[in-house]
């Protein structure tokens, strides 16, 4: 009598990729509803920033260049980065619950990458479009592009820099905001050196070399502009991640804050 043949079975599901199983997590978990909310509220505000243009009396590329120079590209881009930079790692960190990623066998680096990419496309689908909208709100269609480029671009620096911040202290909100404000608008106003690695300046650098005849007072000497400023960026956040992953792997986790 001849055995009976094993029945056939389904086939197995390949594993995934580490790097990717952080991104899908820190999608779900960094980024509730509310989360989500709190990142609408800057979005809109970049809106009526493109409706205060309209108010000013001047060229329709020229009023709306100086308020994204002011508004956008220093307060509204940084602010929204900063909430996706803490969303993916110091929000986490402070409640106790990164335990979850750090006991996993995940190399520190891709953590801090997978969380970095993740960050970076929630940026690209709500600031930087915010920007570009905000640009065909003011009548400055022709800016559009330019807009979202250098609000894509600055995120992604900001929210690399924000989670070097947040693997080297809790209080990533503080240290960010002192220095976005104190350090790169208030010394990066008076010392170029500085305002060369801001990407907030570096921002407004991106935006002024790609439209057409920008306003005079926002070209800037000793800053890169346009694909050079791009350039720079991408060496700063280069640089923020790899602080990030040389903190990340000498990080001490303990209990959620208070």
């Amino acid at each position: 009598m001849t055995n009976a043949a094993p029945p056939a079975t389904a086939s197995r599901r390949r594993p995934t990729p580490r790097l990717v199983a952080i991104m899908l997590y820190a999608r779900r978990s960094c980024f509730p509803p509310k989360r989500w909310l709190a990142l609408l509220m800057p979005c809109v505000g970049a809106l009526l920033f493109g409706l205060l243009a309209r108010a000013i009396d001047l060229p329709r590329d020229r009023a709306f260049a100086n308020v994204a120079a002011e508004g956008i590209f220093s307060l509204v881009m940084p602010i929204t980065a900063l909430i996706i930079g803490d969303s993916v790692l110091g929000a986490e960190v402070r409640a106790g619950t990164f335990h979850f990623t750090w006991l996993t066998p995940t190399p520190r680096w891709q953590i801090v990458v997978g969380r970095w990419i993740t960050g970076s496309l929630v940026a690209m689908v709500t600031i930087a479009p915010a920007a570009a909208l905000a640009a065909v709100v003011a009548g400055s269609t022709q800016s559009a592009g330019a807009a979202y480029v250098a609000a894509a671009v600055g995120s992604v620096a900001y929210i690399a820099v924000f989670i070097a911040i947040g693997c080297i202290t809790r209080r990533t909100a503080v240290w960010a905001l002192t220095l976005v404000f104190l350090v790169e608008r208030l010394l990066g106003a008076a010392l170029t050196g500085i305002a060369q690695l801001s990407p907030t300046w570096e921002s407004r650098a991106i935006f002024v070399g790609l439209v057409d005849d920008p306003p005079a007072r926002l070209v800037r000497e000793g800053i890169p502009a346009g694909s050079d400023a791009i350039m720079r960026l991408a060496v700063v956040a280069a640089v923020a991640l790899a602080l990030a992953i040389f903190r990340m792997r000498r990080m001490r986790l303990s209990g959620a804050s208070d």
